[in-house]
């Protein structure tokens, strides 16, 4: 994986960064993992706002991702790395040895023409999903699930990865990509190696234009607002805008919301840096 910067040859692209898209093999997507995609434009049903600054953006149709790995012990065969509008990672198109095929999030250094495998006892190798009781501890793992059968949940965009830090009894202390360490059900699949195209984050967009191609419209800053849209707003000239909240009055910036009645709070072990 690469990224290209552009020659200055327009405004738009004098700070552009792209994707090299080297791990790319094909830009045809497979028609029958493909499904419609309808944009709200941030309405609701009664055709009110109620998301801002969505709309607009190129017209896209959904991948269907196989995150569950549910078909255990069929090896599959890597068809194809695939770019998908809808997610910052690649995806793999996969043939199982019974015929059926299946889009699966991409891991860094995937080769087209790999087998990969998901269910208990399989090789630790990259691709392949596997009960977080099987895996050796200290690797490197991504798409995990945090209840058996649900499905990956976590460190599933490009680049993420987490540890498998320790087990005790049937839990499994995962480090994730937030910096929290928290305890997960041994039983829960995960799936081997970091999740593909981690050069992501080095993108630079150029001009905004590419925001809009993207569906995001215009964000106003809140300093700039008046005082009944936002509490940061108003003030004569460039006021600061008081402590930085939001919309509702909640502050930002270290201030922390997480219920401390929360269910889940007795299985994290170290919360995530602030």
């Amino acid at each position: 994986m690469s990224v290209r910067k552009l020659k200055p040859i327009t405004p738009g692209q004098r700070f552009r960064v792209v994707n090299g898209f080297d791990a790319i093999t094909t830009d045809k997507p497979e028609k029958s993992l493909l499904a419609p995609k309808k944009r709200s434009g941030g309405r609701n049903s009664q055709g009110r706002m109620t998301m801002r600054y969505m709309g607009g953006g190129h017209k896209k149709r959904y991948r269907i991702v196989d995150f569950k790995r549910n078909k255990v012990g069929v090896p599959a065969t890597v068809a194809t790395i695939e770019y998908d509008p809808n997610r910052t990672a690649f995806i793999a198109l996969v043939n199982y040895q019974d015929g059926e095929k299946r889009y699966v999030i991409a891991q860094n250094g995937l080769q087209v023409g790999q087998n990969i495998v998901s269910g208990a006892g399989v090789a630790p190798e990259i691709g392949n999903a596997m009960p977080l009781s099987d895996i050796p501890l200290g690797t490197i793992i991504s798409c995990i699930e945090l209840r058996p059968g649900q499905g990956a949940v976590m460190a599933r965009s490009a680049g993420a990865f987490a540890q498998l830090m320790a087990r005790d009894g049937k839990f499994a202390t995962v480090k994730l990509p937030s910096g929290e360490t928290r305890m997960i059900l041994a039983t829960c699949l995960a799936t081997i190696g970091a999740v593909s195209n981690s050069d992501h984050q080095l993108i630079v967009s150029g001009k905004a234009g590419r925001k809009r191609w993207l569906g995001r419209r215009p964000r106003t800053r809140p300093v700039v607002m008046n005082p009944v849209d936002h509490p940061m707003g108003g003030g004569e000239g460039r006021a600061s805008g008081g402590h930085p909240r939001s919309r509702n009055g909640i502050p930002a910036k270290g201030y922390r919301t997480r219920s401390k009645t929360k269910d889940s709070n007795k299985y994290i072990v170290e919360r995530r840096k602030k």
